[in-house]
This record gives C-alpha cells, structure tokens and sequence, in this order.
C-alpha cells in the first residue's frame, strides 16, 4: 500500500460527523436563541450584547472594560456604549481600581446581579425541562462527552 494515500474514513463515520455538526448546529442555534431571549427578562429596552455583558461579570466579578472587550469578543468602542447604558440604568457601576488608582474597575450592581439572576434562572429552566427525564447515568455520559468534546481533561 502507497504510504502517500492519506486513509479516508468511510461514510458510516462521514455521516456520523455530518449528524454531529447538524445537532452541534441545532444546539448552538437554539443556545443563541434562548440568549437572545433571556436578555429580553433582563431588560429589553437592551441590545442583547449588553446582557452578554452582564453575564460576564456575574460569572467573573469586577473588570475593566478592555478585559470586558477581550472576554466578549466585542470591541471596546461597543463595550463603552454598552456599559453606559448599563450605568445610565443602574446595573453596572465604576470603582477606581485598588491597585491602579488612574484605572476604573466596572462591576455589577445588586439590581444588575438580582436581574441578572432572575434572567439566568429562566433560562435554566429550560435546559433542565429537555434533561429532566434523564437517567443519571445518562447525564453523567453526557457531561463527560461534552467536557472531551471541549478539550478538557477528563481523567
């Protein structure tokens, strides 16, 4: 056998993969959608992107705005406007940061993180009604294919 041929799967494995990429598809889809409406609990005078925002620093704590842009893939001019809008309605507010008096830290105030947390719950409740007839082990697997899947070390 010429060792240049490069073994190409067979179409049992090729349809295998083109169903997971239709259902990794499906699911990213219906994660964007579900976000989208979940932003709209916390407050849908707000671009959903704003709610991203929110998230973060629910899930990480204070930040600077540049961290903020890095960590959302967003650029730091709409991050501004975002988190301004954010200030102007009482979810996030500035601290000078402690070890850097020249830098602003923004962070989550109580309404943004009790909001921010009622919309969260929502959301939940919908993944938890598609796994809540689940078996255990069922969902045992099914986290740990995703931790693979994702790149994390399973052992």
């Amino acid at each position: 056998m010429d060792e240049n041929i490069i073994a190409r799967p067979d179409s049992s494995r090729i349809q295998l993969e083109l169903s997971l990429g239709a259902q990794l598809n499906v699911l990213l889809s219906a994660s964007h959608a579900l976000n989208v409406r979940t932003a709209a609990v916390f407050d849908s005078t707000l671009q959903p992107a704003a709610f991203l925002i929110v998230r973060w620093l629910l899930s990480n704590g204070p930040a600077t705005a540049t961290l903020l842009a890095e960590s959302t893939a967003m650029d730091r001019s709409s991050v501004s406007r975002l988190v301004t809008q954010l200030k102007h309605l009482g979810y996030v507010k500035s601290e000078t940061y402690p070890e850097d008096r020249r830098g602003v830290l923004l962070s989550l105030t109580e309404t943004g993180r009790e909001k921010a947390l009622m919309a969260i719950k929502e959301k939940e409740e919908e993944f938890y009604k598609r796994i809540s007839k689940w078996k255990d082990s069922d969902l045992e697997t099914f986290v740990y294919m995703l931790r693979c899947f994702n790149g994390y070390d399973t052992k």
